[in-house]
């Protein structure tokens, strides 16, 4: 059973930094890419960050690039996102997402097979 659980979100004002993680069971990793995907309220699904399980490769949305981090822990068997500067346009749920690596663009949320549950991230101005 594959299982995503994410971890890290919640409230913080702006200009400051959140840590996000997602600890990943149940998947043939090394097939696979794990990313992020935000959704804000009346606004579609937006993609923010992936990485390959396989490569060191790192793939970000426009509005993060330069500002977020994805990782990940092999042996934790964990991927991160690191958010510095954080804006209001940042408030979001966000979700930890789960595709395989060959299967369409790493930037297209409905590449994404697998998905937590969500958690919030608040910044307030």
């Amino acid at each position: 059973q594959v299982q995503l659980l994410e971890s890290g979100g919640g409230l913080v004002q702006a200009g400051g930094s959140l840590s996000l993680s997602c600890a990943v069971s149940g998947l043939t990793f090394s097939a696979y890419r794990v990313g992020w995907i935000r959704q804000a309220p009346g606004k579609e699904r937006e993609f923010v960050a992936a990485i390959p399980w396989s490569t060191r490769n790192t793939y970000y949305g426009d509005s993060v690039k330069g500002r977020f981090t994805i990782t990940r822990d092999n042996a934790k068997n964990t991927v991160y996102l690191q958010m510095n500067n954080l804006n209001a346009e940042d408030t979001a749920i966000y979700y930890c997402a789960a595709g395989l690596t060959y299967s369409g663009s790493a930037s297209n949320w409905k590449a994404y097979n697998y998905w937590g549950q969500g958690t919030q991230v608040t910044v307030s101005s």
